[in-house]
């Protein structure tokens, strides 16, 4: 997967602003941002590894943690905490039995927390993967999550 990545960095040879792609890229290929990664990465664009894990610090897409097949992230924007985000956020916990931040053992979920989706008017709002779930109820979630956990399986919205 390095020589994926060093295909990658390679594309992006002198451009400005190359680092943010490439770390998405990197986080594409192995689901999250190992040190080895991104000790790689800084070689390979002559910048400090301070430099870069401080980029990867400061925007919450990344990760240096391994993640799970599916990403839940539960919004708590001002709207989504409101009508029930936080009701929202632990029936997820409960259901998967992690919190915020962790993974389940078998890598099926990992369980995040956003600050706005920009879907106010739908909240409270949960994205799995790219799927945003709209009017998200609490009593609904472990029927929100069946639907992900057998791979292969069509993935249905959540009414």
């Amino acid at each position: 997967m390095l020589r994926s990545l060093d295909a990658v960095i390679d594309g992006f040879a002198k451009t400005d602003g190359a680092l943010i792609p490439i770390l998405q890229t990197a986080q594409n290929l192995f689901r999250y941002l190992p040190v080895k990664v991104l000790k790689h990465i800084s070689l390979r664009l002559k910048i400090s590894y301070s430099e870069v894990t401080g980029v990867v610090s400061f925007y919450s897409f990344f990760s240096t943690v391994p993640r799970g097949k599916h990403v839940i992230r539960v919004c708590l924007g001002t709207a989504c905490y409101v009508r029930g985000g936080k009701e929202v956020l632990e029936a997820f916990k409960k259901n998967l039995k992690i919190n915020v931040g962790e993974t389940t053992p078998d890598r099926m979920f990992s369980l995040e927390v956003g600050r706005c989706f920009g879907a106010c008017g739908l909240a409270p709002v949960a994205m799995i993967n790219d799927d945003v779930h709209q009017r998200v109820k609490s009593a609904k979630i472990r029927e929100l999550i069946s639907q992900y956990q057998h791979e292969g399986e069509d993935v249905k919205e959540a009414r």
